[in-house]
């Protein structure tokens, strides 16, 4: 007889999440189309660019084992200050962000890191995080993970809406709980999984809703901006991080997974100075410096300026691939009943809602036969919301236009869409259907 072995109750709480079963369901249904996978294009990955770099930035022996030695817990300060300059461009900052002290900013194993990081520090099991519904569920797991109590807020195309936030922060504060909100989480821009953007008239109003609830304890604004630079159309609103003039509420985190390469993992975050050391420690106890030399290969390409050029390539790649997604839709679910869906101005995804009588989710009829018959894979949206939460939705679905070739979007598409007519036409007439 072996003895037990006793797991900790983070473990526990980590159990079966979401992305371990997409993982095992892609490598099962290895040869469906994946409009699943949150992955970049492979076509777009900088090869050539990260090969110059390294071979620009090796070339001297000496200068080349600096970079090959450990960094720092945050990063550098010489790139920090690297990274700071090309943030001021995107907040189109010409004073270069200069009352943002260095000390605020992290260079982390991408965003990822961050917000794990962010979550060990303010978290207690019972403490609460209010977040868009629906929202990007790999960020769910990590709040299970810590025991956190999560809390939907209502979203529309707009973004979350600031009086369903008011609403749901007064019902904390009549019931007694608003001392254990710790957070508010949003993905600004082109949110993973809907696509949506928070209006620009909502950043400020959101911002100013955690400060006035932030009355014992301070109530934070997790800002994630993964997607900000995968932009097609019109111009980009003020993050809220800006409107942040006492910078004591916000914390924003960026990545170069996107943009640049997820295999180089480099993320960026600003943080309250209040954060900075209960951060940097937790940061310190992982890995007291995320990868040094990949550090420096992004940094050398921001100051050069072929990362602005890299970026330019890649929007317009995802600008092909996502008008070819919304055509193929268009096209291939016309005449379908009850079937909506957004077009994003910019991301890797396209969210959709079926009926109400057709369910998404892994076990649903829907999800076999697209899996088993008709070959294509898609993210179910009720993994997009907290798992305890009754009202979730079954009916919607994440499309990523990431991975896949114009060719394989439209097939894949096409395919989606025979299998939800197959479904359709197994159930009895009268179903109810959804709005737009």
């Amino acid at each position: 007889m072996h003895p037990v072995v006793r797991y900790s109750e983070q473990a526990l709480r980590s159990a079966d999440q979401a992305i371990g079963f997409l993982m095992q369901q892609a490598v099962e249904n290895a040869d469906c189309i994946s409009l699943a996978a949150g992955l970049v294009d492979e076509h777009s990955l900088p090869v050539d660019l990260t090969r110059d770099t390294l071979q620009h930035l090796l070339q001297e022996s000496a200068a080349g084992r600096k970079l090959l030695q450990y960094g720092t817990t945050q990063g550098p300060e010489p790139l920090r200050r690297i990274f700071r300059t090309w943030l001021a461009g995107l907040e189109q900052r010409s004073d270069g962000l200069a009352d943002v002290p260095l000390s605020r900013f992290f260079l982390t194993t991408g965003s990822q890191q961050l917000l794990s990081l962010i979550v060990q520090a303010l978290f207690n099991p019972g403490d609460i995080c209010l977040v868009a519904a629906p929202t990007y569920f790999v960020f769910l797991g990590v709040l299970q993970a810590a025991g956190a109590t999560t809390i939907p807020v209502q979203s529309d195309e707009h973004g979350m809406r600031p009086e369903a936030l008011q609403q749901a922060l007064q019902a904390l504060e009549h019931s007694g709980q608003l001392p254990r909100v710790r957070l508010i989480y949003v993905v600004s821009d082109f949110e993973n999984p809907s696509g949506v953007s928070i209006s620009a008239e909502r950043r400020p109003e959101l911002l100013r809703l955690a400060r006035a609830y932030s009355r014992d304890s301070r109530i934070f604004l997790l800002e994630d901006s993964a997607y900000r630079e995968l932009r097609y159309d019109g111009d980009p609103p003020p993050s809220i991080w800006s409107f942040d003039h006492d910078q004591d509420t916000v914390i924003l985190a960026q990545t170069f997974s996107k943009s640049f390469s997820p295999g180089i993992r480099v993320g960026l975050g600003v943080l309250p100075q209040s954060l900075v050391k209960a951060v940097s420690d937790l940061k310190g106890n992982e890995d007291f410096g995320s990868a040094h030399l990949n550090q420096h290969i992004v940094a050398a390409t921001l100051k050069n300026g072929t990362y602005q050029q890299h970026v330019e390539r890649v929007r317009n790649s995802y600008r092909e691939k996502r008008d070819a997604m919304l055509r193929a839709a268009d096209r291939e679910f016309a005449g379908i009943p009850g079937v909506t869906w957004f077009r994003p101005a910019g991301g890797m995804y396209v969210w959709m809602r079926l009926p109400e009588t057709i369910e998404t989710g892994f076990h649903s009829a829907l999800f076999r036969q697209a899996t088993q018959t008709d070959k294509v894979m898609y993210v179910p949206g009720e993994l997009c919301y907290p798992q305890d939460w009754p009202q979730r939705p079954r009916n919607e679905m994440r499309l990523s236009f990431g991975v896949q070739s114009v060719t394989g979007i439209e097939e894949g598409i096409r395919r989606l869409a025979n299998a939800v007519r197959a479904v359709m036409a197994e159930q009895p007439a009268g179903g109810g259907a959804i709005s737009a």
